[in-house]
């Protein structure tokens, strides 16, 4: 029994240290911003059989991919970059079963910078009224987050608006059985990100509301998130408008 426990310490401390060393590889293509070439690696390791559930090299595929499509990398082969970035997260994110790979701070930075990036997206896509386009991208956040009341009403105004009410007052049914839940504690845990996909939530299911009368819902909706967005300037002003 010893030497089988022996035996087995002895594995488990190789392939542990041969593991780090593989991803000290990531670390450095990463540091040196060899991006093109630190996204071949790491995709290699997410189709071996003994990496591909482990969440280290999709974070580092998603690290790379993103510097890419940020740098404006012309290669047909990263067409898609950005996309496959956030792909390569929603895997990171589904075998980090513990949550400490995300919960490194620097990783954190990194998911926190690419929910902000899919954010300022949908806000292009809602300000300049395409909807449609709005809605592929708010169905993406929902890899990247689990705080997805916002997403969930956004998703509902963006059916609304492109002429499928009868989703949209669904999903804001959702939303709202949702809302009942959400108190200062939970929303301290949010990112901003997730915080700011709330307010557009609920500003633009607010203004579909009054769009078609229905002042009343606008007005119960803003009141039960008022107290997380008072100062803020955006929100106030569709709260005046529709409450006061």
């Amino acid at each position: 029994m010893k030497n089988i426990l022996n035996t087995l310490i002895l594995f488990l401390a190789v392939n542990t240290g041969f593991s780090q060393k593989e991803y000290d590889e990531l670390r450095i293509l990463y540091a040196d911003g060899n991006y093109e070439k630190l996204a071949k690696v790491a995709d290699k390791y997410t189709n071996a059989d003994d990496t591909k559930k482990d969440p280290w090299p999709y974070l580092w595929l998603s690290k790379g991919l993103y510097k890419i499509h940020v740098g404006g990398n012309t290669d047909p082969v990263f067409k898609n970059a950005y996309k496959e970035s956030i792909n390569a997260m929603n895997k990171c994110i589904k075998f980090d079963k513990t949550g400490s790979v995300i919960a490194d701070p620097d990783n954190k930075e990194f998911l926190d910078l690419l929910q902000s990036s899919l954010v300022e997206q949908i806000d292009n896509e809602i300000s300049g009224g395409n909807f449609r386009k709005a809605y592929s991208w708010v169905t993406t956040y929902k890899k990247i987050s689990n705080n997805l009341i916002g997403q969930v009403l956004l998703e509902g105004a963006c059916k609304f608006r492109t002429d499928d009410k009868t989703t949209g007052f669904t999903l804001w049914k959702t939303a709202d059985d949702q809302l009942k839940s959400l108190d200062d504690a939970a929303i301290k845990t949010w990112s901003e990100s997730d915080k700011e996909m709330l307010k557009m939530g609920v500003i633009q299911t607010s203004e579909c509301y009054v769009s078609i009368k229905k002042i009343e819902n606008a007005r119960v909706l803003l009141n039960k998130v008022a107290q997380w967005f008072e100062n803020d300037e955006e929100f106030k002003e569709i709260y005046d408008k529709v409450v006061n």
